[in-house]
Order: structure tokens, then C-alpha cells, then sequence
């Protein structure tokens, strides 16, 4: 190959939009999730479903996201609650999903919960729900929307799965008396899901992925984040001295939707700033 044809890279003009893609967010409503899918609906993504357990809260996000001025022509998002906890309510989620399209590229396994509390009284129905809506869900979520996103899987044009995990899945977490024993546990789990998938989809022609963020405003971060000191404190913790923004989130998950990482499978990305890092600092 001559240096010529080396840089003529096929497409790259595109390489990072996703014209035509139909996307799936779970824990859609707010927070990362709703960030996300802002990024999918002004990149180029024809239909975003919105998927949450409060129907209000999806109706006030689709509406909201539908607002947005520079939204790709037509895109459309679409509010379809659900409680993604409940087996049940995952394949109901998808039979509403199947009436308004016939394939996903796109799944955005969000949704999570977390729970504080000392390791003398952590609660095992606090930590079976963390686990079940953390780990088992995304299983379960991948699993059956799994025939929905093989259905324009190629090798050459992969759909993708893509996880919220944590950067509490990859070092210790909060410890103390508002100690998150079931959310750093499920964290390091759905990372290790991931890379199962990865290798069980993968020749299916689905690309499965993981994100890892460190501190983003939100209503789940909010009360850590006030016993950690405040957004001002926590800044301090990052080389880059800040906090994730929406678009940090949101150009990172557009991104490894894109063609552009095509060639990533079984991989994670952290999103902190270099924060994990900046904790050793001398």
C-alpha cells in the first residue's frame, strides 16, 4: 500500500456520527443516561427510547430531548418505562420497543442503583438490590434485546452494548458510615460481565463495552458527594481540577457507538479526570 492510499482513511468524515442508528437508554430519564442520549439524538441517531421505572420522569426527558435544536433531522426519542429490576418488565420493554422498530444498534445498559450504610448494619435486601438492578439486569436486558440487535450486525458494521460500570468497580470505594459495599461489588461484576459478553456476542457482530466514571454531578452522586466536601473538594481529587460534565459522558459514549471504535470489544474506559490517579500522588 502506498503512503497515498495510507492516508485516505474511507470515511473518516463520518466516523464518529450515527445516522440512522436506533438506540435503547436505559435509566434514560436523568443523570448519565439522559446526557447519553442527548449525544445519540444530535448525533445523527433516528430514534432514542427512553427507559426508566417513573413514566413521568421518561415523558418530562422525551419531551425535553425532542426540544433540542440541534437534533438530527426527524430523530425521534421515545418514552417506554419500565422497571429494569424485574426479568418481566425487561421483555415487556421489549415487545414496546419491537412495535416501532425492528432492530436496536444501540444499547446503553444505565440504569443502577447504590446504597450507603455501615458494614455493622448493611441491610441484605439493600445489597440484593443493588446487585440484582446493577448486574443481573444488564444481563438480562443484553439478553433479550439480543435478537433485536443482531439484526443489522455485521463485522463491518457492529451494533453495540455498552455499560455503566464505575470506577468503584476497579478500586476500593466508600467506606465508612455510608459505605457502598453492593455498589463497589456490582461494579467490578458487571465490568467482568462485560468482557463475557464481549466474547459470547462478538461473532454475533456485537460489540460489548464498558464505561467507568468517576464523579458527575447527579441525584445518585449528590448526598456522596456533599459527605466527600462538596463539588469544590472533590474538584481538588482530578489532575484536571473538575468534575465530569454532560458532554464529557455523552462524547465518550457517543464515540464508542460510532464507527469509530468498531475494533473495540470487551474494553473499558474510565471518565475521571485522571482522579484514581491524582489519589497517589505524592
Amino acid at each position: 500500500m502506498s503512503a497515498e492510499q495510507d492516508v485516505k482513511l474511507e470515511n473518516f468524515g463520518n466516523i464518529f456520527r450515527l445516522d440512522g442508528k436506533v438506540a435503547v437508554v436505559t435509566g434514560g430519564s436523568r443523570g448519565l443516561g439522559l446526557h447519553v442520549a442527548s449525544g445519540f439524538m444530535q448525533s445523527g441517531c433516528s430514534k432514542v427510547y427512553i427507559t426508566s421505572r417513573k413514566a413521568k420522569a421518561c415523558e418530562e426527558a422525551v419531551a425535553a430531548l425532542n426540544a433540542l435544536p440541534n437534533k438530527a433531522p426527524g430523530a425521534q426519542a421515545i418514552a417506554v418505562p419500565a422497571d429494569s429490576a424485574k426479568v418481566s418488565e425487561i421483555e415487556r420493554l421489549v415487545t414496546e420497543v419491537k412495535k416501532t422498530t425492528d432492530h436496536v444498534d444501540i444499547l446503553f445498559a444505565n440504569a443502577g442503583a447504590t446504597w450507603g450504610e455501615k458494614f455493622e448494619t448493611h441491610p441484605e435486601n439493600a445489597f440484593s438490590k443493588v446487585m440484582d438492578l446493577n448486574v443481573k439486569s444488564v444481563f438480562y436486558t443484553v439478553q433479550k434485546f439480543e435478537p433485536l440487535l443482531k439484526v443489522k450486525a455485521s463485522k463491518e458494521d457492529p451494533s453495540r452494548v455498552i455499560v455503566t460500570s464505575s470506577v468503584a468497580g476497579l478500586e476500593v470505594g466508600t467506606l465508612g458510615p455510608q459505605a457502598t459495599y453492593g455498589y463497589s461489588a456490582s461494579k467490578a461484576a458487571v465490568l467482568h460481565l462485560t468482557k463475557n459478553l464481549a466474547v459470547e456476542l462478538g461473532p454475533r457482530g456485537i460489540m460489548c463495552n464498558a464505561v467507568n466514571p468517576g464523579f458527575y454531578p447527579s441525584k445518585m452522586a449528590s448526598g456522596l458527594m456533599e459527605m466527600s466536601g462538596g463539588v469544590e473538594e472533590i474538584a481538588k481529587m482530578s489532575p484536571n481540577g473538575r468534575l465530569g460534565a454532560p458532554e464529557d459522558i455523552a462524547g465518550l459514549v457517543v464515540f464508542m457507538a460510532s464507527p469509530a471504535s468498531k475494533h473495540l470489544n470487551g474494553a473499558h474506559v474510565v471518565t475521571d479526570g485522571g482522579a484514581m490517579l491524582g489519589r497517589h500522588k505524592l
